[in-house]
């Protein structure tokens, strides 16, 4: 029984399962053709590469990395990279699933992809970084490219690292390439607003749930676990709006102040002390008993399987938006929907980041490049069309928001593998 009891555990909370059982739900709904259903359960390409490189104390050590491209019926495989010990196949396989429905649901021109190496980015140099970065990049080189393949920064991984493989991938090209990865520094062809964009995704969609719900702004207590670059900038730019910021959670704790916490000294304080523990305006809390605060809004903002069956019932928010790749699994989703709590999918919450990501793509290839303000617009614009699309299906469909989204996203890239018909 101990046993079973673990394995079920285990499936809850692997990535895999949950995108697949909400790919089967979703496709049922809309009685997918069997051949299409097939062709979509599956990554249609996965990468497994091994990495030697010379660390710095001269002992050459050997990583693994993944790519993995889950479709390119409606455009380039686009998703991030990620360097952590726990990265898996599994994990990456979900992820790259997730970004092709993401890009489906805000109708930009791309397919799904995602790449990690399981490495502990906090014991590496920079230099090491920098070699583990390049070499994995000339192990998948023959699968990216811009009409190919464009990587992003994900999970301990940022601009210098795109930099780098811009670099690389260039080297290789004999010629400058700016538009094979995105997340990049702006005097390298990065885009305006790329750095907030996944924070101001999720503050614009939470505007619009609570518009639906009738929630005044100033009202809406709000709590965000993740304090990296979703999590924090989501909490500043909420700050700055008038949102009341009760509670940050991260890896090592939470800290709580329900009069709402100053984000800009919070910040300060993480800067000079290494973690968001110990403020002076706020008392510690525990980071699982954080997430049960009661408030208007939470948003988890950081890494997978956070929302499970065995916290689910006592999630005391309103509107829980998906600032994350899968916080919540699927096992979890019947006990929300239960409460009635108003979910604003991931794949719709975080996709300001993927939105953006377009932008500095397009901006890339034409050579031109767009002002803040117009970046912002622009995704604005998308975000709330996006948010009405979901919402509107999920009326018509009598179905929740989650299944709504999915739906709406296998339908569309159903459409252009139909579209496009098989070659043979």
């Amino acid at each position: 029984m101990l046993l079973e009891a673990v394995a079920a555990v285990d499936r809850e909370v692997n990535p895999w399962e949950s995108a697949s059982q909400r790919f089967d739900e979703a496709a049922a709904l809309l009685n997918l053709e069997d051949g299409v259903r097939k062709m979509l359960k599956h990554p249609s390409m996965e990468l497994t590469v091994n990495i030697p490189v010379l660390l710095d104390d001269g002992r050459i050590e050997v990583f693994t990395g993944y790519r993995v491209q889950h479709s390119i019926a409606r455009g380039p495989a686009k998703g991030g990279i990620r360097f952590a010990p726990d990265v898996s196949l599994d994990e990456v396989r979900a992820l790259a699933a997730w970004m092709t429905w993401k890009c489906a649901v805000v109708n930009i021109p791309f397919g799904g992809g995602k790449g990690g190496v399981i490495c502990e980015p906090h014991l590496l140099s920079e230099g090491e970084l920098e070699r583990i970065t390049r070499r994995y990049t000339a192990e998948i080189i023959d699968f990216i490219g811009p009409e190919r393949d464009v990587p992003a920064p994900d999970v301990n991984t940022n601009e210098q690292t795109m930099a780098w493989i811009m670099d690389t991938y260039s080297m290789h090209q004999r010629h400058t390439v700016t538009a094979v990865v995105t997340g990049k520094p702006l005097e390298l062809g990065g885009s305006h607003g790329r750095t907030e964009a996944t924070g101001r995704g999720c503050m614009l969609v939470t505007r619009e749930a609570l518009k639906k719900l009738h929630i005044p702004r100033d009202e809406a207590r709000v709590v965000i676990q993740g304090f990296g670059n979703v999590g924090g900038m989501a909490s500043r730019l909420m700050s700055q709006d008038g949102y009341t910021i009760v509670s940050v959670i991260e890896y090592d704790g939470a800290v709580y102040n329900p009069r709402g916490l100053d984000i800009e000294k919070l910040m300060l304080h993480r800067r000079e002390t290494g973690s968001i523990r110990g403020f002076a305006e706020a008392e510690d809390m525990d980071k699982d008993e954080a997430i049960l605060i009661d408030c208007e809004v939470l948003i988890p903002a950081a890494r997978e399987n956070v929302i499970t069956s065995r916290n689910a019932d006592r999630v005391k928010a309103r509107i829980l938006c998906e600032g994350a790749n899968g916080p919540t699994t699927f096992a979890a989703d019947a006990i929300l929907a239960e409460k009635k709590v108003f979910v604003i999918p991931d794949i719709l919450a975080n996709a300001g980041g993927v939105t953006v990501s377009y932008f500095e793509w397009v901006q890339d290839r034409q050579g031109y490049f767009w002002t803040e303000t117009e970046v912002n617009e622009r995704l604005e614009r998308i975000m709330v069309d996006s948010f009405e699309a979901v919402i509107g299906y999920a009326g018509r469909h009598t179905v929740n928001n989650r299944t709504a989204a999915y739906m709406l996203a296998l339908d569309r890239v159903a459409n252009a593998i139909k579209r496009r018909g098989l070659y043979a």
